[in-house]
């Protein structure tokens, strides 16, 4: 799938992005809406494995908002940390 000139494996399925200043980036529909949205540090891995690292990330994150638009990179990335 092709959106302003950037390929997509679909919709709402994140992909690595390689060449970006970001880790990751997703073709997020939501209520309507496309738009590209990036998220994830390209220099620091996802550690959710560790149950002490999930838990303070999850917690982190939760006062931040935006945890069930689609269309923010704080839904994305918590979305990778299963949260």
């Amino acid at each position: 799938m092709n959106y302003h000139g950037q390929t997509f494996s679909g919709v709402n399925k994140p992909v690595r992005t390689p060449e970006g200043p970001k880790k990751f980036k997703v073709l997020a529909s939501y209520n309507g809406q496309k738009k590209i949205v990036r998220f994830g540090d390209p220099h620091m891995t996802i550690k959710s494995n560790i149950p002490a690292n999930k838990k303070s990330y999850c917690a982190r994150s939760s006062g931040q908002g935006n945890t069930s638009n689609k269309l923010s990179a704080n839904y994305w990335s918590r979305r990778q940390w299963h949260c």
